[in-house]
């Protein structure tokens, strides 16, 4: 009979995960998943269930690591809250499963492992991506993302300034107390970007925040928020200059608003030279990774 599974909470997994642990871990994985070998990863695209009522989505990630031996999916619920709403954006659950009788291993908040995920996903993407040089890091958005951003970001990358903005004067106000460096609070999204070599979006925007005029040649940008096709973050321009360098069409194609309402999509060309001097995007879709340069 199998052993009653494991109960892990958020607090739990912040006093043991690293970002020096889970980089590599998660470098090894999205290196496993370009393979497109079913033995490595299988991966679908996220199944989302509405939750219309309450201005959000359910979604369903399940994974199998067949070589590894790792069964899990992960529920999240993502809601696009009004301004103002202290309701959480996210809410997520984790479950590991034994691959050979199907019993359940653990069950674990996902709060924390989506947050520090998808921020070392992006940071990733800046290590492939990013100028070398670069010395000015933009955030646009002030939740948990933001933080998780601004930490893994400043312990892998040294930026000379870092600006933050966000809708409401509390949210900066908070962000800004909330870590442990420096952080420079913008009045406006432009003034946040103006200049900056990497700017991070983090948002549950459906309309843009970042706009193509303010973004400088050669900029990386992290766009995390846009996960639903009705969700934006850039506008046209910004992704009609990009290039897109996507690890997965089928989810780019299914799920970024960015994308589908933009219709940049067949108008940029995947996989192009790394060292082209256009915009750098990110399109990070919390468990998909869409690089646009």
């Amino acid at each position: 009979m199998a052993e009653p599974p494991l109960f892990i909470m958020d607090n739990q997994i912040a006093r043991v995960l690293q970002y020096r642990d889970l980089i590599p871990r998660l470098e090894e994985a999205l290196a496993k998943f370009s393979t497109r070998d079913p033995a490595e990863v299988i991966q679908p695209v996220r199944t989302t269930l509405p939750l219309q009522k309450f201005n959000g989505n359910l979604g369903l990630m399940p994974s199998y690591m067949e070589n590894d031996g790792v069964l899990c999916t992960k529920f999240v619920c993502f809601y696009n809250r009004e301004k103002g709403s202290e309701l959480p954006t996210v809410q997520a659950t984790v479950v590991l499963l034994d691959p050979e009788i199907g019993s359940v291993k653990a069950v674990m908040e996902g709060n924390v492992i989506t947050c520090m995920r998808t921020a070392a996903v992006s940071a990733i993407s800046a290590k492939l991506l990013m100028s070398p040089q670069a010395e000015v890091m933009a955030i646009l958005g002030t939740g948990q993302q933001a933080l998780s951003h601004y930490n893994v970001f400043t312990e892998m990358f040294s930026f000379k300034e870092v600006r933050v903005w966000g809708h409401r004067k509390q949210g900066m106000e908070k962000f800004r107390k909330s870590v442990t460096g420096p952080v420079s609070v913008c009045d406006s999204a432009e003034k946040a970007v103006k200049g900056a070599d990497v700017i991070v979006t983090v948002t549950t925007s459906s309309e843009p925040v970042l706009f193509g005029r303010w973004v400088k040649q050669g900029a990386h940008v992290a766009a995390v928020g846009a996960c639903q096709p009705n969700w934006r973050e850039l506008d046209d321009v910004l992704m009609a200059e990009a290039v897109v360098y996507v690890d997965s069409r089928e989810g780019a194609v299914t799920e970024s608003g960015d994308i589908l309402l933009s219709g940049s999509l067949g108008k940029s060309s995947m996989e192009e030279n790394l060292r082209s001097e256009k915009r750098r995007l990110c399109l990070n879709l919390w468990e998909w990774v869409f690089k646009m340069q």
